[in-house]
């Protein structure tokens, strides 16, 4: 069998195109014929960040490549289905997937091949290129509002489960851009931002009932954006007046805010997790449904996404009247649905969403597992949960450690016991971009 007749396959996300990558094609084409599996969204953001280009941009770029033959989708971080279509003589791969989380991938692949007599050709990594290295410097550059804005709809395509966490600053949307935690061997980090009322009202010593105006909320949101790449869904409240409502939806539009997600209550708002303690008055089901309609007749594009909040089930109402509210929504155009419950067991979030997934099982099922926070995120994505919201963790868990310093300045009438309390002033400085 001649080189002609021989197979070489070569996986690949392909996102950013560096001279690793054509080193590793050119070697691949003196074995045979290459066809390259270009991962899909899902399978790389199942172990990574999500891609910058999407699929189909990233294999167009791929099939232009001098040496390639063919483009086919990857769609699990394992090869071996793949393997098992094209039965390559050969597989050709950087030699830096030998050690760590790869290497189990490996040698799957070297098993696999064993099957009709195929080989791994490990080709030396191309010394002082990394992808890594180069999604740091694009996260430096930033993002345009029109990468920005898609991003959320991407992902919840992408992955079993989208994490989203509270920011109300600049700072902690720089805690939200870069913290990661390895787990299992794999990366893990959160996918977006929540522009929330309630810790954007608290931070400035107001209550959470809309008293913040739109302006103002903008104006701190900007600090979050200019200094951050990743998705925002922004907390609407109730939307205020369709009038209104329309002008809201142009701007964040426009700021390449992903989504906003207003609820289905009237007159003065009060905080949801006061449950049935405070008056909770929901908007009829033609009134709220008829201000999604306006929201989405009011956005430019298709990718903007306007989701409706239930306060049913806060208001102690049944599952039964939050399913046809909610199915009454989707039917007004909502891009997706967030269930809200104070109950601490959460059977009834799950019951909910069950039901819901029967009757439409492809609309965005967002919560917030304040109250039910045993819940793990495997568990709400069993029940069918797209997103889940840590909607003011960051602003709570920053006052009690404020507070405790403040006590100790007061106690010792110094601040030299509250060193340990605080981050050293050299590692602030380095949090933020720019300083040196």
């Amino acid at each position: 069998m001649d080189k002609e007749t021989k197979t070489v396959y070569v996986g690949m996300s392909a996102d950013i195109i560096h001279p690793g990558h054509l080193n590793i094609l050119h070697e691949a084409a003196k074995y045979g014929r290459v066809i390259v599996g270009v991962l899909t969204d899902e399978a790389i953001a199942s172990y990574k960040r999500l891609p910058y280009l999407n699929y189909e941009q990233r294999s167009l770029v791929v099939s232009n490549l001098k040496g390639v033959a063919e483009v086919i989708p990857q769609t699990t971080l394992d090869y071996r289905p793949n393997l098992e279509k094209v039965r390559p003589d050969f597989v050709v791969h950087g030699d830096d997937w030998k050690d760590g989380v790869q290497a189990k991938t490996r040698q799957q692949v070297i098993d696999k091949l064993a099957e009709w007599g195929g080989k791994v050709i490990d080709v030396p990594y191309t010394k002082g290129i990394s992808s890594t290295m180069l999604n740091e410097r694009l996260k430096e550059i930033g993002t345009t509002p029109d990468v920005r804005l898609k991003r959320l709809r991407r992902l919840i395509n992408a992955k079993k489960i989208v994490r989203i966490c509270e920011s109300h600053n600049g700072l902690t949307g720089l805690i939200i851009e870069n913290t990661s935690v390895t787990v299992n061997n794999m990366k893990r980090e959160f996918d977006g931002m929540w522009a929330s009322s309630l810790t954007d009202s608290t931070s400035k010593g107001k209550p959470d009932i809309e008293a913040v105006d739109l302006t103002t909320r903008l104006h701190d949101l900007n600090d979050a954006l200019e200094v951050t790449t990743k998705p925002v869904i922004y907390d609407g409240d109730t939307g205020g007046k369709p009038e209104h409502f329309v002008f809201t939806v142009r701007t964040l539009e426009r700021l390449g805010v992903s989504a906003i997600i207003i609820e289905d209550k009237v007159g003065l708002k009060k905080n949801s997790l006061f449950g049935t303690d405070a008056i909770q008055t929901q908007d009829s089901i033609e009134g709220f449904s008829a201000k999604i309609r306006a929201g989405k007749q009011a956005q430019v594009t298709a990718d903007f996404m306007i989701i409706a909040r239930c306060e049913s089930l806060i208001a102690g109402k049944s599952i039964e009247d939050a399913l046809e509210r909610c199915l009454a929504y989707v039917q007004a155009g909502a891009d997706g649905i967030m269930i809200h419950s104070k109950n601490k067991s959460g059977d009834d979030i799950k019951e909910f969403c069950l039901r819901f997934r029967e009757k439409e099982p492809n609309i965005p099922l967002i919560v917030v597992p304040t109250t039910y926070n045993h819940v793990t995120e495997d568990e709400l994505a069993e029940w069918g949960v797209n997103v889940v919201i840590y909607a003011n963790h960051l602003l709570r868990a920053a006052y009690p450690a404020m507070v405790q310093c403040a006590e100790s300045i007061l106690a010792n009438g110094r601040s030299l016991e509250a060193n340990d309390l605080c981050m050293p002033i050299k590692q602030i400085l380095e949090l933020i971009p720019g300083t040196k």
